[in-house]
């Protein structure tokens, strides 16, 4: 069993199975648990990629080809690691919206977001109807 928050949640708990009202404490404990895993695992493969990669990349290698591949490599590592630090932005967002009880319905619809989206993407902001559809327009005006 999980205690934090004074909600205690046991080891195998799925929301999905949850016969409760809609983001019930157990609910919302669950996700935030869920989202300060996934941002500490970023910040530890931020950590590793930084001290491993970035610190030991030598952009400095005598042949033209070699360069420019270490170049790239280097390059790479700075695009993903943007992508992560907005991620995790996303996850501190998430984390206070659990907080303010506004987590778990579509910021379109107002809607109740399904648990099975949630489960597989504990970002999102919208329904899977709302996220197609916003989807579709994108489409037609791109």
């Amino acid at each position: 069993m999980t205690t934090i928050n004074s909600v205690t949640l046991p080891i195998d708990y799925d929301p999905e199975n949850d016969k409760g009202e809609f983001m019930n404490p157990q609910m919302k404990e669950y996700f935030r648990l869920q989202l300060i895993a996934w941002r500490e695992d970023l910040l530890r493969e931020s950590e590793s990629t930084i001290q491993d990669t970035l610190q030991s990349t030598e952009l400095q290698k005598p042949d033209v080809a070699d360069r420019a591949a270490a170049e790239t490599d280097h390059a790479l590592e700075l695009r993903t690691r943007d992508r992560e630090r907005k991620l995790i932005s996303k996850i501190n967002s998430t984390i206070a919206k659990i907080d303010e009880d506004e987590y778990g319905y579509c910021d379109e619809t107002g809607e109740p977001i399904s648990i099975g989206r949630l489960k597989a993407r504990p970002i999102a902001t919208l329904s899977l109807e709302a996220q197609e559809r916003h989807e579709r327009m994108e489409k037609t005006q791109a």
